[in-house]
Formats: C-alpha cells, sequence, structure tokens
C-alpha cells in the first residue's frame, strides 16, 4: 500500500511540475514573435516541434506511470475483496435462501470495491443465484453502462419483467 501511494506522490508531482498549452497557442506565441522580428520562422518551427516532441514524451511517461498506478490499485482490490467473494461464492452455492441472503452482503461489497477500482468482470457477480429482490437492491449502484449490460444479461437468461423495468427507468434518468 506504501509503494501504491509513493507511486501516487510521484504522479501528482509530475502533473504539478508540467505546463498544458495546447499546440495552437503555442504557435500563436512563435508566430508573433516572428511577426515581430523576434526570431525566424525556420527557428519558431523547429522551437514549436522540440516542445510538442519533450510534451508529448512527458505525456507517455505519465501516462504509463498512472497506468501503472492503476494497475496496482486493481490488483490491491481484487487481493482484499478475493476472501469476501470466495466466501460469499460458497455461501451462495449452499442450498438455503437464509444462507444466500447472508452472502449477498460481501459479495456486493465486492463487486463495489471492483467496479471503484475498474477491475473487469461482470456487474453483479453470481447474477444467475440472485433472487430479484437481490438485484434490484444492486441495481443503485451501478453505472448506465453496467445497466445496459445487466439489461442484456436478464433478457439472455430470466427476463424478469420487474428487473427489466426498473433497469429500463434508471436508464431513462
Amino acid at each position: 500500500m506504501q509503494a501504491f501511494r509513493d507511486a501516487l506522490e510521484r504522479s501528482r508531482g509530475a502533473l504539478e511540475s508540467n505546463l498544458t498549452l495546447s499546440r495552437e497557442r503555442l504557435q500563436e506565441t512563435v508566430d508573433d514573435a516572428v511577426e515581430h522580428g523576434r526570431m525566424t520562422r525556420g527557428d519558431a518551427n523547429k522551437l514549436v516541434s522540440n516542445l510538442v516532441s519533450h510534451g508529448r514524451k512527458a505525456t507517455d511517461d505519465l501516462m504509463r506511470d498512472l497506468e501503472k498506478l492503476l494497475e496496482q490499485a486493481r490488483k490491491e482490490v481484487e487481493t482484499r475483496a478475493a476472501p469476501a467473494r470466495r466466501q460469499a461464492t460458497r455461501a451462495a452455492g449452499r442450498v438455503g435462501r437464509g444462507v444466500r441472503d447472508a452472502a449477498d452482503r460481501p459479495l456486493a461489497e465486492a463487486d463495489r470495491l471492483r467496479r471503484r477500482a475498474g477491475a473487469p468482470g461482470a456487474p453483479i457477480t453470481g447474477y444467475d443465484q440472485l433472487t430479484a429482490g437481490q438485484v434490484r437492491a444492486r441495481l443503485k449502484d451501478l453505472t448506465k453502462a453496467d445497466l445496459r449490460k445487466v439489461r442484456t444479461q436478464e433478457r439472455r437468461s430470466k427476463a424478469r419483467k420487474g428487473i427489466l423495468d426498473d433497469i429500463e427507468k434508471r436508464l431513462e434518468k
């Protein structure tokens, strides 16, 4: 976790030390210098080209660092959520509604953590084992994209009208 915080701090520092200018604004500035005789056209073109090249490299480096940071965060969430997911999956596999209801809470929390970290996977883990009430309770935390995925999954499986209606209402908001 400390490594994650250190990487985040380095990224923050990189963002704070960088300057963001559009290529158009940069071009306007050097064109003005050329018009007023403070710089030749060749020097202006070379300057803009070098600055843009360095800016792209800095952006690529920062994006690479941020992608590593995101991957670390995803792994951390997966590591922390895995025990709850295993426990919930085991409990959901047992017979009995009470057991399934008890397993629903940790499974829902694991899904929330996974979505917050941007980790891949179905919006709702163990969807086919959930009751309509359990599915409805999970819909409130989903993005529109996730709602569309759940709608497709529901249409392909049980096609429960109440769930499909709830999804449509949430998509219209």
